[in-house]
């Protein structure tokens, strides 16, 4: 398995605080059978900043680190970047890390709302041959109430991830319902763990993977899998499976799936 958002570098942010943490960390997702991290620290968030050339020094360091200590998973480079005003100039003054040197670029919107420029963002990313994948929209304040505007995202080109604590209610009840709503009507693209603590927020992939496959089929799991693959490739996503909700007419079939069923 590959977990495209983690928080596995050690004294970067509110993750993993030192080496040992990391260790513990990385030794927890061998177990659940993952082969590859995307350590991806917040950056622009208000509180950490974390460039690209930081985060380069300290991923390589870790892999160093693991490699000695035996431990069998790749750690590869990111951040989560927080929407902000200079984000586009910031990634032309090569502050910003896409995922694993791919085209695809780990985007936070603040957790009480959808910023106002978020559509013209995404259409400045496309234009730049990136492509946004927006973290954990099932928290998100506004997609919640509504989930019609995350279509509306999804349409202008971006792409959005579900975090494995979400599925298995490790949020609340309403942010678990808000998870496998958005999943079932086709706006979820990738599942990750946004794991920041053994402990506190562990990886729980395969579990949420399990979830999936009982209540949504193993071609869904498949799907989720394969574009997690694809973000290290650098590949286009691949096709959802039955009918998928971000095709043409995305913004009414998701408005029918949660208001008219």
């Amino acid at each position: 398995m590959i977990d495209i958002h983690t928080h596995i570098l050690p004294g970067l942010d509110d993750g993993a605080a030192s080496f040992d943490d990391t260790l513990n960390m990385a030794r927890a997702a061998v177990s659940e059978g993952i082969t590859t991290i995307i350590a991806t620290p917040h950056h622009a968030n208000g509180t950490y900043t974390n460039t690209a050339d930081v985060v380069a020094v300290h991923t390589s360091s870790i892999n160093d680190q693991l490699l000695a200590a035996g431990v069998p998973v790749t750690i590869r480079a990111g951040q989560e970047i927080r929407v902000h005003d200079d984000l586009l100039d910031a990634w032309n003054r090569k502050e910003l890390l896409s995922l694993a040197g791919s085209s695809f670029v780990l985007i936070e919107m603040p957790s009480s709302r959808i910023p106002k420029s978020m559509i013209e963002l995404v259409h400045e990313l496309n234009i730049l041959n990136l492509k946004p994948i927006i973290a954990h929209p099932e928290r998100n304040a506004e997609v919640v109430k509504h989930p019609e505007r995350l279509a509306e995202l999804i349409e202008a080109g971006a792409f959005a991830q579900v975090t494995s604590h979400s599925l298995l209610g490790g949020f609340g009840k309403r942010i678990e319902q808000s998870s496998w709503s958005l999943l079932k009507a086709g706006l979820i693209h990738i599942v990750s763990s946004d794991a920041h603590h053994i402990e506190r927020r562990g990886f729980r992939l395969r579990e949420a993977y399990d979830a999936i496959e009982r209540r949504m089929g193993e071609q869904w799991v498949s799907y989720l899998q394969m574009n997690a693959q694809s973000v290290i490739a650098d590949e286009p996503f691949h096709s959802q499976p039955a009918a998928a909700a971000t095709t043409d007419g995305v913004v009414r079939r998701i408005i029918s799936y949660f208001y008219k069923r």
